[in-house]
């Protein structure tokens, strides 16, 4: 009751006891809703808390305003710039945009994709179409320039290449693939009588990254670009804005999708660079296993979320080659994020037994551990060792 009456907006926690293994535990489950959530003896911005890692911390403005947004049903890039004239908009680009779609560039047309919104009496661009499409991006939103850089060894020492992109977004993942392909290796191998040229990177998952990161990137914080840093052994990709609240990792990592920008998320579907919501991790994650590559790290850092690719293959190529049913396996927990022995049996089709006997082996080359609260546990799951899950 004490919490109840202290915090505005209620909450309405569901409190439930239940038994678990010979064993009572206490549930407390706390739907999610809308906030902002404030102490009533204080002001919004001066008790509105978040979680940030393990520590709590009084809520900046931005957070605020974002949450405030939230509650509205409206996402930043949706709303209008109400300094802003429809003249700051390079038209050139806009056109070439209805061209791609097939589409005539009509005010209507512009309003209906809320590249322009209507604010009193007047049209104004909305902040999502300034920037897709602005002419002068340094001064209006230099925070949507890309910076790019070339390190060298395996840290931020030293830098042998950089670039800053201030083009059209809609343009710019090309670019930034050209500049990582001059700051990668390509390799080739010869089969038969074809030579195949293989890139030390898989680009489908960098493309799919850089994606991710320019439609979830926070465009409200100034100061903080997106930023992309080869380094010898990996690819990190940086961008302002941790997951929207109300969106957590693990849910993200399950596919489902909370868009901080709508307008940009739209105007890249009607280019189809991207085709569904919420679908970005899981094909990344897919074509990493299948190509053999390591496991990409994808952590928030405060107000930032980075996600990791490396360059290393991991040892699945070599054992896919001696054991086909390892790979199998391996994709499967990739995705699912464990296997029991039943699972396995069905995908393996054999026994539980010889399933047993499989992962076993599997847990001897240090590719799986067994998770469980004996070794005749029933409910026993088998993960990704730490070696493979990275």
């Amino acid at each position: 009751n004490k919490i109840y009456d202290s915090i505005e907006p209620a909450i309405f926690p569901d409190i439930t006891i239940t038994s678990w293994r010979k064993k009572e535990l206490i549930i407390i489950q706390v739907p999610h809703s809308i906030g902002p959530f404030f102490l009533k003896s204080k002001k919004m911005f001066q008790s509105t808390y978040i979680r940030l890692g393990s520590t709590n911390r009084i809520a900046d403005k931005n957070t605020i305003d974002e949450l405030l947004r939230l509650k509205e049903n409206k996402t930043y890039d949706e709303l209008p710039a109400i300094y802003s004239k429809i003249s700051d908009i390079d038209s050139d680009s806009l056109n070439d945009f209805f061209l791609r779609i097939n589409k005539k560039n009509t005010k209507d047309k512009c309003l209906s994709l809320k590249l322009f919104q209507k604010k009193d009496s007047k049209i104004v661009p909305s902040n999502g179409g300034l920037l897709l499409f602005c002419k002068n991006r340094e001064k209006l939103f230099p925070n949507t320039i890309i910076r790019c850089a070339r390190f060298l060894g395996t840290k931020k020492v030293e830098i042998i290449d950089q670039y800053d992109f201030d083009i059209d977004l809609t343009k710019v993942i090309d670019e930034i693939l050209k500049f990582i392909r001059r700051n990668t290796y390509l390799r080739s191998e010869i089969k038969e009588i074809q030579r195949k040229d293989i890139s030390e990177y898989p680009i489908v998952v960098i493309r799919e990254a850089i994606t991710n990161a320019i439609l979830h990137s926070d465009y409200t914080v100034r100061g903080s670009n997106i930023q992309i840093a080869i380094f010898d052994d990996r690819i990190e990709i940086t961008n302002p804005g941790a997951l929207p609240y109300g969106l957590t990792l693990t849910e993200a990592l399950n596919g489902m999708s909370l868009l901080r920008n709508r307008v940009i998320g739209k105007i890249f579907k009607e280019l189809k660079i991207i085709e569904q919501w919420g679908s970005g991790f899981a094909r990344i994650f897919n074509h990493c296993a299948k190509l053999g590559y390591k496991k990409p790290k994808i952590e928030e850092l405060g107000h930032f979320f980075r996600i990791t690719i490396y360059n290393e293959k991991s040892q699945i190529k070599i054992f896919a080659l001696k054991k086909p049913w390892m790979k199998i396996i391996f994709e499967h927990i990739s995705k699912e994020g464990s296997i029991s022995v039943k699972q396995a049996s069905k995908i393996w089709k054999v026994s539980e037994r010889t399933a047993r006997l499989r992962l076993i082996e599997m847990i001897k080359e240090d590719m799986v551990l067994e998770i469980g609260t004996s070794v005749y546990d029933p409910r026993k799951k088998y993960v990704l060792t730490k070696h493979f899950s990275q």
